[in-house]
């Protein structure tokens, strides 16, 4: 049996986001999947990767409002292959995180998703509604209320990085697994599947 490819390609500065994006490559990487990690300096000698595989997650902190510099400059150098289409009709998906609950987290999303849409590319939504018991929302799954993207909320720490909020763990979970399912039935016969 083929297993599907997800690349998750990323921007940390200071280890949230790779945290992130490891987690979210852990809970990717199953008998119908392979999850592969690149980091934005790494994306000139992986290009081939990105060009072979059936999803491309994006993954970049929130920066005043939108992805890093870094990040984009990875978006730009797309510009040399850009006009051919290479990721014409593969998936797309996309997470950030911030220090505060908002941070205009949804901009640096929206932005992801056009990148995505430039390359012609199907973008995959968070599908996680979040909980609600006796009428308020618990601080469990997609408590940021998120729908295009994965949000995190994370610490502004540099030097030591704490522990990521339980409710933000189990909305990565959920969406990584959400992005295999997709891809499966994308790529895959076309069979309902199971991920556990």
């Amino acid at each position: 049996m083929k297993k599907v490819i997800i690349a998750i390609v990323y921007h940390s500065r200071a280890g949230h986001t790779e945290r992130l994006a490891r987690l979210l490559a852990s809970e990717m990487t199953t008998d119908r999947s392979e999850a592969h990690l690149v980091s934005v300096a790494e994306v000139g000698q992986r290009t081939d990767l990105l060009h072979n595989a059936d999803t491309i997650v994006f993954g970049s902190p929130t920066y005043f409002g939108n992805v890093s510099a870094e990040f984009k400059q990875f978006m730009e150098s797309t510009g040399e292959f850009w006009y051919k289409q290479p990721w014409k009709d593969k998936l797309a998906a996309g997470f950030t995180l911030s220090s505060t609950i908002n941070g205009d987290k949804l901009n640096t999303l929206e932005s992801m998703m056009l990148f995505a849409c430039q390359h012609s590319m199907n973008w995959i939504s968070l599908g996680v509604l979040p909980r609600f018991l006796h009428n308020e929302q618990t601080e469990g799954q997609n408590r940021l209320a998120s729908y295009i993207g994965l949000m995190e909320q994370c610490d502004n720490g540099e030097q030591v990085i704490n522990n990521q909020h339980p409710g933000d763990v189990l909305t990565a979970e959920l969406f990584a697994r959400r992005i295999v399912h997709v891809t499966v039935r994308y790529v895959g016969d076309g069979q309902e599947i199971v991920i556990h």
